[in-house]
């Protein structure tokens, strides 16, 4: 996988490594200050898409599966990632109160534009259509905008692998011998422990908080990371962790305005289909085993 990751690249795929990771860390920084520097934030993600065609066939390997093995591999990894980002929660909670406390108070106030007191008219309180077409319209906007940037929050695993990729190339100038010797295991653990690490300060880098809630913030956040990194390692496909980024970062948004427990309950609902297709896989090896057979007989 390194060898393919860290093979020659043109001055342009180089140039788009670079911009999607070192020129997003400062638009990042900027766009706290900045609409416009927000503007170009979300222009450099999708972008970022082209680039990732790229980038998954250095990483894929020209592995090919079937739609079933697909739909297995993301439903695999979402349900991994649900238990994983849930056991992050319930530690962060205790050992980050000041950030858990903050950030539940931030989720309370952001989403009381969408409330379902607006919706209940007061006793003999005439209902002004226009009035409420409005109120309609402002929540899309509001719940739109949300749901666009959890999509576009799916292409941060392109920026992660870019930035897997830049790290891998300097270890294998910096330490060449030991990159010879096969230690290219170690390195990968690197690359992904930095990025993590990026990740986490990358979600802090537009706000300015205190320490105790930015330090809690970096490391739940870097967790976070770390579980999308070992989750695009394991499947070796970018698009399953793009999509599964989404995802989730969709159905927690949808947690926020109006299903509280619809993560949990996606899952249960995943969990069958997961086994259905792990059983319909398993049938389809047995079938070529014993068309195979008959064959050679």
């Amino acid at each position: 996988m390194t060898t393919n990751l860290t093979a020659p690249m043109s001055k342009q795929l180089l140039f788009g490594l670079l911009t999607i990771t070192i020129g997003v860390e400062l638009i990042l920084y900027l766009s706290g200050y900045s609409q416009l520097a927000g503007t170009i934030y979300d222009a450099i993600m999708v972008s970022s898409f082209f680039i990732g065609l790229k980038l998954h066939q250095r990483l894929s390997n020209g592995i090919r599966k079937t739609k079933v093995q697909h739909i297995r591999q993301f439903i695999g990894a979402f349900l991994l990632f649900i238990l994983g980002s849930t056991m992050i929660n319930i530690y962060s909670s205790y050992a980050f109160q000041d950030f858990s406390n903050d950030y539940e108070q931030y989720v309370e106030a952001y989403t009381e534009v969408v409330s379902d007191d607006n919706d209940i008219a007061e006793p003999k309180q005439p209902i002004e259509p226009v009035e409420k077409m409005w109120e309609v319209i402002d929540e899309i906007d509001t719940v739109g905008y949300d749901i666009f940037t959890d999509i576009l929050a799916g292409l941060e695993e392109v920026w992660r692998l870019a930035y897997i990729i830049l790290i891998l190339f300097v270890l294998k100038k910096v330490f060449p011998k030991r990159w010879e010797k096969g230690r290219r295991d170690t390195f990968v653990l690197i690359a992904l422990f930095v990025t993590s690490v990026l990740f986490g300060i990358d979600h802090t880098l537009s706000s300015v908080q205190s320490w105790p809630y930015e330090i809690g913030a970096i490391i739940t956040f870097a967790n976070m990371g770390l579980l999308f990194g070992l989750i695009l390692l394991w499947t070796r496909n970018l698009w399953v962790t793009v999509l599964v980024h989404s995802v989730y970062d969709i159905l927690a948004t949808l947690s926020w305005y109006y299903f509280e427990f619809i993560v949990e309950i996606a899952a249960l609902v995943l969990i069958p289909v997961y086994l259905v297709l792990i059983a319909v896989e398993k049938n389809q090896k047995t079938s070529n085993i014993v068309v195979s057979e008959d064959i050679a007989n």
